[in-house]
């Protein structure tokens, strides 16, 4: 009997189960449970090509010189196509992404090609497996990523399509006719070079050109200086998403958000500031981060202030990521590359520019910078990724720099306590406090992480700081004693464990996102009342005077949900935006503004009794 006839064939059931095993727990796991998505990615991802590994290796019954032989195909392959990928895919999760996607996706290939090559003669086995492989990585040549969501799940696309910002400057360049736009005055404008995380070293798979981004830019004439700030920037007048005086109608059913207006919008995570009739944001557009002015009736355009860079990483994708302050009738904004500006409110012109970042010395942190400024007094401060700084609001004069707070995501925060205002950012550190006049420590709490949420304050002083997602919520007892300022951990609840969705308090509760699910906790002690609704990693709001929390789900939903500890209820769900929605929603007067990075959308909001 020959060699050949005594070989038996590839045995491929327990591959077939190991693969089986890991697209559940990769793809279909995180729909069930979506709590466990990450975990999900890790088991199915690692432990799924573990299993798959293992199979082949020692059960498989191939010949030794094919079983490796087919490993080091594979992974030569991999290495080979890093040159020919979408841009996305060679820096998406900090480089990651290919090394992810090879591990289930070439062992899928690996068990197709055994179950049909197992009865084959020698030659044609391996000429089966060559082209196998080659299929393999034509998948990933074809591939690009627009992002992750909240939960880690990747958001693949072909690559020949076009990205929704490519797609909305394509639209803009068509319907309108070249315009040229105005300069800034020589002295007030600053050419910053384009940015790119510098963890993944490459920009999208396509740049508009400065042209294409022009011929879009609108052409309105301005209205005269804005007086009445609505909604004054990042979360509202108090940076705490609150919102009184108002009480709406909750039957949806019979009387839902009414539309008003939506039209498409250029990528970024900034939320809006509202005054008078103009709604304020930053969005990206090609090689312009700009700052945007629309008709808060209409969603007409009105003006629009470029900056000569932009900021791409695979993640979370281009864009700024900070919203701009509404003050006094000037504008103030922080771009994800480090650009600072106070704008006229009116017409977007150029007060006065800085760069944060050169003035801090902070480096470009994965995410970008964003920080969201704080106006308090006379100055604007702005975080870049936990470095303070406070700039002169007439004249864009440095007042003062705060010692280093640790890598962060988030934004000043004024706060009173102790009857003294002072300033709280949260950094990789932990928890900083100073002086809003002269930057000077008040007080320090030590809780490593990064940080993105906001602190929040108690009714009676205390203070809620988050610093990871996993490391839950912290109450802090902030006290000015004979010895200066202490700040002492009172308890930290996992029961309620932010990532970027923030919290808000409500009649000796704090509600918000643990994990993708809402949660709600008791103030005294941490303790968990309730968990319950499934909305991805979104964000809310409260409307306080109904005991209703505002949630926009990560694909874009609209629900509402009662601000009570009894239990978790859904009064009320309504459809507004697809795609993935990260930013902070904005309720002004009964004016609601719900945005991604494609699309913005208003609703008006029917009023109770009305």
């Amino acid at each position: 009997m020959s060699s050949t006839q005594e070989r038996k064939p590839i045995r491929v059931w327990p591959g077939i189960v190991a693969v089986i095993l890991q697209w559940f727990a990769w793809l279909v796991l995180p729909k069930l449970v979506p709590e466990a998505a990450f975990y999900g990615l890790v088991v199915g991802i690692v432990g799924g090509g573990a299993l798959v590994l293992v199979w082949w290796l020692f059960f498989s019954r191939a010949p030794w010189l094919e079983r490796l032989g087919a490993i080091g195909l594979m992974v030569v392959a991999a290495f080979a196509i890093r040159p020919f990928l979408d841009k996305s895919i060679l820096g998406g999760a900090m480089g990651m992404l290919l090394m992810f996607l090879s591990i289930p996706i070439m062992g899928l290939g690996l068990v197709v090609w055994a179950v049909v090559a197992r009865r084959l003669d020698t030659r044609t086995r391996h000429v089966a497996l060559v082209a196998t492989v080659l299929v393999v990585c034509g998948v990933f040549l074809a591939m690009r990523t627009e992002g992750i969501t909240g939960e880690g799940g990747l958001q693949l696309a072909p690559r020949w399509t076009k990205t929704p910002e490519e797609k909305l400057l394509a639209r803009a360049v068509a319907e309108r006719p070249p315009v040229p736009v105005p300069a800034p005055a020589p002295a007030a404008r600053v050419q910053t070079p384009m940015v790119e995380t510098p963890a993944e070293g490459s920009a999208p798979r396509s740049e508009p050109t400065a042209a294409a981004v022009r011929k879009s830019l609108p052409t309105t004439a301005p209205r005269p200086a804005v007086s009445t700030s609505v909604w004054p920037g990042f979360r509202g007048p108090h940076r705490d998403d609150i919102v009184t005086g108002l009480r709406i109608n909750t039957d949806w059913t019979s009387t839902p958000p009414k539309e008003i207006w939506r039209r498409p919008i250029g990528p970024g995570w900034s939320s809006f500031a509202v005054a008078d009739d103009l709604i304020y944001t930053q969005e990206q557009r090609g090689d312009f981060e700009l700052v945007t002015c629309y008709r808060a009736t209409t969603g007409e355009p009105v003006w629009t202030h470029p900056d000569n860079a932009r900021f791409y990483e695979s993640n979370g994708g281009p864009g700024p990521r900070g919203t701009p302050t509404f003050h006094d009738g000037r504008l103030y904004t922080f771009g994800a590359t480090g650009i600072v500006n106070a704008l006229d409110a009116a017409s977007g012109a150029v007060v006065w520019k800085r760069n944060a970042a050169d003035d801090t010395g902070a480096k470009l942190p994965g995410w970008g910078f964003s920080s969201s400024p704080l106006v308090v007094n006379d100055a604007v401060i702005v975080a870049a990724s936990g470095r303070m700084v406070s700039y002169d609001l007439a004249t864009g004069k440095t007042r003062w720099k705060a010692e280093p707070a640790g890598g962060s995501y988030s934004s000043p925060h004024l706060l009173t306590t102790g009857g003294v205002a002072q300033v709280v950012l949260l950094g990789g550190k932990g928890a900083l406090s100073v002086a809003p006049a002269d930057g000077k420590v008040l007080w320090k709490h030590d809780w490593s992480g990064v940080p993105i949420v906001q602190p929040a304050l108690t009714g009676d002083g205390g203070v809620l700081i988050a610093v990871s997602d996993s490391s839950g919520t912290r109450r802090l007892a902030v006290a000015q004693g004979p010895d200066g300022w202490s700040a002492k951990e009172v308890w930290t609840s996992t029961g309620l464990k932010p990532y970027f969705n923030d919290i808000v308090i409500h009649n000796g509760h704090a509600y918000g996102f643990d994990g993708g699910i809402l949660s709600c906790i008791d103030l005294p002690d941490g303790k968990r009342k309730w968990k319950g609704g499934r909305y991805g990693h979104g964000q809310l709001l409260l409307l306080a005077d109904q005991d209703l929390l505002l949630v926009v789900s990560e694909e874009g939903e609209l629900a509402l949900v009662s601000a009570t500890p009894d239990q978790f209820t859904e009064v009320a769900r309504h459809s507004a935006i697809e795609g993935k929605t990260w930013n902070h929603p904005v309720v002004a007067g009964d004016l609601l503004l719900v945005r991604n990075g494609q699309e913005m959308v208003a609703f008006r909001l029917a009023r109770a009794g009305g």
